[in-house]
């Protein structure tokens, strides 16, 4: 019920309207009742709401109750791997959008074997740490690597290599890195179409995009969808041209 308090204040607060209006909306929708129905023939119940906002709150109301059934399911599982912590179980309950759930979640997520899995079974991940702290001034590679050589890593190349795919998996996982780079991505990238294959688009409705370049966030949603359907159909190739060297 405590969730549900939530989901009315957030989609009232969202929509500006008064929460009984958003509370009657719900339990109308939730009886069956289309949407059509209720902006027509139940204006008494919702203070006269018209169709556009009946959808808008209907629309919210689906996606925050399976935000919160996503954000229980994260809980439960990081839970039982004993790796819940408090700052952590407050943020997932903090996050108000999907993605930011699943980046919170990323590494705890059950994953295959992947390279940074065998260097952690190699015992570097000590070494990856202490790369990742940037906070070793004295030394040479070789004496920081040496503790970590083994049947196993028997150069110090391979425990190098070995360290550096953990932190690029560290790194990768990290919520505030990936919420970072989302969005200088979006701020500064360049979303680019070229031609894939003309005898795919013979009336040319897709003539415009064959060699066409727009800052990504500036692609209003039409353009957007266009691009996606000539892609779909085979006629373009399309990339993100991001600022990688500045990320």
């Amino acid at each position: 019920m405590a969730n549900e308090d939530v989901i009315i204040k957030t989609i009232a607060g969202e929509l500006n309207l008064a929460a009984q209006q958003v509370t009657a909306t719900i339990a109308l929708l939730d009886d069956g009742n289309t949407v059509p129905f209720i902006a027509r023939y139940r204006k008494e119940v919702t203070g006269s709401l018209d169709e556009t906002q009946v959808r808008a709150i209907e629309s919210r109301l689906a996606y925050l109750r399976n935000l919160e059934a996503r954000k229980a399911t994260v809980l439960k599982s990081i839970a039982e791997q004993g790796k819940l912590t408090p700052e952590l179980e407050a943020a997932i309950r903090a996050a108000m959008v999907l993605q930011e759930v699943e980046d919170l979640y990323l590494p705890y997520k059950p994953k295959r074997r992947t390279r940074a899995t065998v260097a952690r079974e190699r015992g570097l991940e000590p070494l990856a740490e202490l790369i990742l702290a940037q906070e070793v001034t004295t030394g040479t590679l070789e004496e920081h690597a040496a503790p970590f050589l083994s049947d196993d890593v028997p150069t110090v190349e391979e425990a190098y290599a070995g360290a550096r795919d953990i932190v690029a998996e560290v790194v990768a996982e990290d919520a505030a890195v990936r919420k970072m780079v989302r969005h200088e991505t979006y701020q500064r990238a360049l979303l680019v179409t070229t031609l894939a294959d003309e005898s795919a688009d013979p009336r040319g409705v897709y003539r415009l995009y064959y060699d066409y370049r727009e800052p990504l966030r500036e692609v209003p949603p039409h353009r957007l969808l266009a691009i996606n359907r000539g892609e779909r159909e085979g006629v373009l190739r399309v990339r993100l041209e991001s600022p990688v060297d500045d990320l």
